[in-house]
């Protein structure tokens, strides 16, 4: 120090130089500035304000550990001083402390409960702990309390722990709240994105994501947001651009190898998502669904390598609570009903929040028809359309108005028209919040709410647990309880949910007669048949087949499948084509068991009536556990085409015998997979028996219940009418059976 700078000091007292010190910090020459509170510190070590500065200039050099010390002392020499404590949180939460200074700012708020800046970072403390909720009401006081302090930092992080909570529309407000404070603030933009895609506002959302973008070009966050838009978009290569481009930044960001593997999914790679899911839980083992999921993909390309351990470890997570699976993944992979529930009730704590789940508000609306709406994505060629388009149109418009709410695209198809011209009303809701179309519902007073989705793909039960309607059901796309209080009934006949299985479904249950499947008696099959040279099989020799998506082959199936390939000298499997993974594994699971990968031929995707026609030259299909083939059973019986089914334990696992039985061939249900395999083998060694059931599914096509969409309307529509019954006479959902129609 040069002689005049030394002379300088002379005489000053630690205020001179804790006044330097602070010039030397706002200058942002914390070295400096921290060499000056030491000196100041020499003279007066009592100064509890002296240890705090001290402790600042080391918080902005980056020496945390240092810093807390230093505020440690100044709590030391004032036990009531709530910005020591305060600051000591911080010190210690840069060090990833969490627990420890949530502890120091409640002290801090002890002292003076008015601080609103330890209110915000012991907000900021929670979210770190996974406690958003009590975050949040962190976050409120401390914008109350001060809001004129309150930055756009502040504002975007309370956006963040309102996404996190699955509130969006409240987010969404303290975006733009964000953004009037800071117009060019990125992290604003990209949570402004995160809510406006929950809300469904894809457009904007990306453009809130591009800008965020453009302000920040190295953020992976706002990247992996744009690939979520893609993905929730259905536009899967755009998505894996996205991720692929975040995970260049930042190669261990958990949620663009979410959304990559989801993506890699939807574009037909399962094998490439597997991939992903395992590099995610390498990652992050308790990353919310990724066990599940990782199976999921794995079963997709039929790899089933730790089959049975890893179903048991799934199941026994989710017996214990944890999000592991998504409900409906989980219905291939476990046959006990009361596991199902459990994971459909965990499914709804994580994904509809207590704020999303309100009760009905009481109200009984009086119209001179009773208003149905059905609520699905599938309104175009898909399976439930296929089932269900002609029960749209033979309801009764004297007696019942039915509307559409419609969240799927418009692929223009032939289907699409026709059921759209099937309702009295068809609306488009893709781009309105669940809020939007639970208001709109409420508007239109609609008496019946159906939900044909459940947890399958593009379902939205956000709507239904916010109670648009006094009555509410679970139908068709989801064969399992919803464990969602709002839901009042499932629809279900008492084979495929035997009355002891009650106990294990949040809803009631309306028993349908005969069947609980509506089947459409219009659906067309092509006129030509191919002949089997055609499809590449074997014009002499027993053809098996099973048409079931490959996640529900299971290994024991599978086995079973091999054994009667043995047994049959010269027959085959003739299974879908999915994906080239799957036949490659395939193939290599039937050579592991002795048998020619050859004797597998698979079926290249073809349009419905095509596809129905080509299954008039199989001769046998074969059913899959633990999940059974729903509409595949009625698409093979509708084309002359018998089915052996195993009955399984639950919901999913039943569904082709109560088909089976409502078609009049109920020899065709095995009970165990020892009977399965035996009367496969007796049914394709004697072609007289399976000539005679051939001929008998022919006559009791157009005799039997199972392919009379109006007898099925007719039961339905008495189910509906008993339900609205009830809540007109304000009595709570109750199981009950409806009575058959005469046969004439």
């Amino acid at each position: 120090m040069s002689q005049a700078a030394d002379s300088r000091q002379v005489g000053e007292t630690a205020a001179d130089l804790r006044r330097r010190g602070d010039a030397l910090l706002a200058a942002g020459a914390f070295a400096a500035a921290a060499d000056s509170y030491r000196q100041a510190l020499r003279l007066e070590p009592g100064s509890v304000r002296g240890h705090n500065n001290l402790g600042q200039a080391l918080m902005r050099l980056g020496r945390h550990a240092e810093a807390g010390a230093s505020y440690e002392r100044a709590i030391g020499l004032d036990p009531r001083y709530a910005i020591g404590y305060n600051n000591l949180g911080i010190a210690l939460y840069e060090q990833g402390a969490y627990e420890l200074a949530l502890t120091r700012y409640g002290r801090a708020l002890e002292i003076d409960p008015s601080f609103a800046e330890a209110h915000y970072n012991s907000g900021n403390a929670l979210v770190k702990l996974g406690r958003p909720e009590a975050a949040l009401e962190r976050y409120d006081r401390a914008l109350v309390l001060k809001p004129g302090c309150v930055h756009a930092e502040t504002l975007s992080n309370f956006a963040s722990v309102l996404l996190a909570l699955r509130r969006p529309e409240e987010a969404l407000r303290y975006c733009e709240l964000a953004l009037q404070r800071k117009p060019n603030f990125a992290a604003a933009y990209n949570n402004l994105g995160g809510a406006l895609r929950k809300l469904y506002r894809y457009d904007e959302a990306r453009r809130a994501c591009e800008r965020a973008l453009t302000l920040e070009p190295d953020s992976a966050l706002a990247l992996s947001n744009l690939a979520n838009i893609m993905l929730a978009s259905n536009r899967f290569e755009e998505a894996i651009a996205y991720c692929d481009r975040a995970l260049t930044l930042r190669p261990e960001l958990p949620e663009a190898l979410e959304q990559r593997a989801g993506a890699l999914l939807g574009a037909k790679r399962p094998e490439e998502a597997a991939a992903c899911y395992a590099r995610l839980l390498e990652i992050e083992p308790n990353f919310p669904l990724a066990p599940g999921s990782a199976l999921g993909a794995r079963l997709t390309c039929c790899d089933w390598a730790g089959y049975e351990q890893t179903c048991r470890e799934v199941a026994g997570s989710v017996q214990a609570g944890q999000c592991v699976i998504q409900p409906f993944a989980f219905l291939a992979i476990c046959d006990s009903p009361e596991l199902q529930l459990r994971c459909a009730q965990i499914h709804v704590a994580e994904q509809l929040p207590a704020t999303a789940r309100l009760p009905w508000n009481g109200a009984r609306y009086q119209h001179e028809r009773i208003r149905v709406a059905y609520l699905s994505a599938d309104f175009h060629e898909h399976a439930t359309s296929m089932l269900m388009a002609g029960l749209f149109e033979a309801h009764d418009r004297q007696r019942f108005e039915t509307i559409a709410i419609s969240f799927g695209a418009d692929d223009s198809s032939p289907l699409r028209e026709r059921v759209r011209g099937a309702f009295d009303r068809f609306i488009d809701i893709r781009h309105m919040s669940d809020m939007q179309v639970v208001q709109l519902m409420q508007s239109m007073e609609i008496d019946i709410a159906v939900d044909l989705k459940g947890y399958t793909a593009e379902s939205r039960p956000g709507i239904l647990a916010r109670r648009p309607a006094p009555v509410q059901v679970n139908y068709l796309g989801y064969p399992g309880t919803m464990g969602l209080e709002q839901i009042d009934y499932i629809l279900a006949d008492p084979v495929v949910l035997p009355p002891e299985q009650g106990g294990h479904y949040s809803e009631s249950v309306a028993y349908l007669p005969e069947c609980y499947q509506v089947n459409d008696d219009r659906r067309v099959i092509a006129e030509h048949t191919p002949t089997r040279g055609e499809l590449g099989l074997p014009s002499d020799g027993f053809v098996f087949c099973c048409f079931n998506n490959h996640y529900k082959i299971a290994p024991a199936t599978f086995t079973v499948w091999m054994q009667l390939l043995q047994q049959i000298p010269a027959s085959v499997l003739w299974l879908l084509e999915d994906n080239a993974a799957a036949a490659r594994n395939l193939r290599s699971e039937a050579r592991s068991r002795g048998i020619d990968a050859a004797r597998l031929v698979f079926a290249p995707r073809l349009p419905a009536a095509e596809h129905l026609a080509r299954q008039r030259v199989a001769d046998l299909f074969l059913d899959t556990l633990p999940y059974n083939a729903h509409t595949t059973t009625s698409d093979a019986l509708w084309a002359g085409l018998p089915v052996l089914t195993c009955l399984g334990n639950a919901f999913p696992g039943r569904v082709a015998a109560s088909l089976l039985h409502a078609v009049g061939l109920p020899e065709l249900i095995t009970h165990t997979l020892e009977e399965y395999a035996a009367r496969a083998l007796e049914l394709a060694s004697d072609p007289e028996q399976l000539g005679d059931l051939r001929g008998r599914l022919a006559r009791n096509r157009g005799s039997h219940p199972l392919f009379d969409t109006a007898r099925f309307c007719s039961h339905l529509e008495t189910a509906y009418t008993m339900m609205w019954r009830r809540q007109q006479d304000g009595l709570r959902p109750e199981s009950f059976a409806v009575p058959p129609l005469a046969r004439t």
